[in-house]
């Protein structure tokens, strides 16, 4: 069985290895259902937010192996067991609730800074649950996790922007807006405009640089979680390189992947190299 990708992460795939399935599947399906809580339907941000409290109590008496509400048996049942067999950090999947949390109060991002802040919780964490799966725990590979996480959720963001906008989901750091005399809103008005294309290039330029930052994990980890980590990269890569071939114009139209694109995909990442050793971004 297959598990669609949730946001910015592979999960359960023909790549991943069989015993490791199900906890990731746990994974998924409590991050999916979370993120539903924060995002679907019609409920005031209250309503939400509530809800989110009564998640994270049965997170942790899932942690603690204590019977929880019964609200979520498809998500904390399954989770239980990954958590007690394979000891997953409960501080990670916390934080995933911290940035649900915070999509229900959704204020946008003064700057670069703190929308890297948003990832860190948002995406970031579940980099490191599946590396923690594979046992992996080098402080470098961690840092590169987070790159490529980080990477992933921001070309998730410029993607959806003509999507995200006009639903009052502003993740645009305001000083990258405010260096090109814009808004998103005017953005979205005119989305061919040379500020608008501007302002999206600058920030595809950052999201590729943080990939390439990050991509070094790729060939550093072994066996197949190695290769879908490079499916992964080449897939982030490739839709930046559709927004480019669109001339940045994502405020107007979401740019798609379509068969040839993930033939592209799978060819770069059997015949990419390794990329050479660059400075870390400070932290």
């Amino acid at each position: 069985m297959s598990v669609e990708h949730y946001e910015n992460f592979p999960v359960a795939s023909w790549l991943c290895p069989p015993a490791l399935r199900p906890a990731v599947r746990a994974i998924y399906w409590f991050a999916r259902t979370a993120d539903d809580i924060a995002d679907e339907g019609d409920a005031p941000a209250q309503a939400r937010q509530a809800m989110l409290r009564a998640y994270r109590d049965d997170l942790g008496k899932a942690a603690a192996s204590q019977p929880g509400s019964g609200r979520w048996p498809g998500v904390f049942e399954p989770l239980a067991i990954a958590i007690a067999k394979y000891r997953l950090p409960p501080p990670l999947l916390a934080a995933l609730l911290d940035a649900f949390e915070e999509d229900t109060r959704h204020a946008g991002y003064a700057d670069r800074a703190a929308l890297l802040g948003y990832c860190s919780r948002s995406a970031n964490p579940v980099g490191r649950l599946l590396l923690h799966l594979h046992g992996i725990a080098d402080p470098t590979l961690l840092r590169q996790s987070d790159a490529v996480c980080s990477a992933l959720q921001l070309i998730n963001f410029w993607q959806d922007l003509s999507l995200d906008v006009p639903r009052g989901r502003d993740y645009v750091p305001r000083s990258d807006a405010q260096a090109h005399a814009t808004t998103p809103a005017q953005c979205l008005r005119a989305p061919d405009a040379s500020a608008s294309r501007a302002l999206v290039r600058d920030l595809c330029t950052w999201a590729r640089e943080l990939m390439h930052e990050g991509a070094p994990i790729a060939w550093a980890v072994p066996g197949r979680v190695g290769w879908e980590l490079r499916l992964v990269v080449q897939g982030g890569l490739r839709i930046l390189a559709k927004i480019e071939a669109m001339d940045f114009a994502s405020f107007a139209r979401r740019p798609r992947l379509h068969a040839v694109d993930h033939l592209m995909i799978g060819v770069r990442a059997l015949t990419t190299r390794p990329p050479l050793p660059t400075q870390a971004r400070p932290a």
